[in-house]
């Protein structure tokens, strides 16, 4: 069989060292903040320096992968004789896939012998990491990269994305929300639950008022859709441990779910929805 290296990129929000233990290379995306003047990558600062900046009225602007960084980090997979598969960021929320789709289309050309396999998982945040995490377990059964990446396939319609955010300010600062919607949630408390559909766009579904009742929510949404209830689960959050700690319980002892791992939301996804951001991904009967 031959050798072959699966690799992500950043907005996957799954810890370095995590990712090394998974031996999946990530590449990084960037973001700056406004009048700032500095270039970050996820590197650069602390999960809570960030969220502390944002919380003080910094405005994070994130930027796709160019196609370039793409072609020096494929080069630098197969010069070292390996395979290269790339499970992306959704292309529906980034062009960084499609940059990830040219540059490999070009180190094909003078690497013919070599397999690149780019896949856009429509996935986000701890979605595409549940996505890297399930691809990587199959690859350490033995699978070949066309067997993971066939598997990877039929996964993608059915990773389920459900989170929730505590400041409506954010997704008003993206476009996804009117002023006046963002000023009246506040006021009510009024917190959407939102999913990342078939073509990895997020898509508010609904709203509840009150936090508790917005994790209930999510929680619910596991019960009725995940294939099976005592099956893996992650959860993911943007600076908010403790409703963290009641999801994960929740899901724990209403469903029995697994949730091997609690992640942090990194920087370029958490600068489109804040800091207080909290998700649960998994996969479902279908999204």
């Amino acid at each position: 069989m031959k050798d072959y290296i699966i690799c992500t990129d950043s907005a996957c929000d799954i810890r370095s060292d995590v990712l090394k233990k998974w031996d999946v290379p990530c590449i990084s995306m960037t973001f700056e903040f406004d009048g700032d003047g500095k270039i970050y990558t996820e590197n650069d600062i602390s999960i809570k320096d960030f969220y502390d900046k944002m919380r003080d009225g910094g405005v994070a602007r994130t930027a796709a992968i160019n196609p370039d960084t793409f072609k020096n980090a494929f080069e630098n997979f197969v010069k070292d004789g390996k395979d290269v598969l790339y499970l992306g960021f959704s292309s529906g929320l980034s062009t960084t896939f499609n940059s990830s789709r040219l540059a490999a289309e070009e180190v094909s050309e003078a690497y013919p012998e070599r397999n690149i396999t780019v896949i856009d998982t429509l996935c986000a945040s701890a979605g595409q990491g549940l996505m890297v995490y399930l691809a990587a377990k199959k690859k350490s059964e033995g699978a070949t990269l066309e067997q993971t990446a066939a598997y990877v396939k039929e996964l993608i319609p059915r990773l389920c994305h459900w989170f929730t955010v505590d400041d409506l300010e954010y997704l008003k600062r993206g476009g996804r929300i009117s002023s006046a919607a963002a000023l009246v949630g506040s006021v009510l408390s009024i917190k959407p639950i939102i999913t990342v559909d078939n073509e990895g766009h997020l898509i508010n579904t609904g709203k509840v008022r009150g936090r508790k009742a917005a994790i209930n929510t999510l929680v619910e949404k596991y019960g009725q859709y995940a294939s099976d209830k005592e099956g893996t689960a992650f959860v993911c959050h943007s600076d908010c441990a403790e409703d963290v700690a009641l999801l994960k319980s929740e899901l724990c002892e209403k469903y029995g779910a697994k949730v091997e791992l609690v992640t942090d939301m990194g920087p370029i996804i958490g600068a489109h929805v804040g800091p207080g951001t909290v998700a649960v991904v998994f996969v479902g009967k279908e999204r």
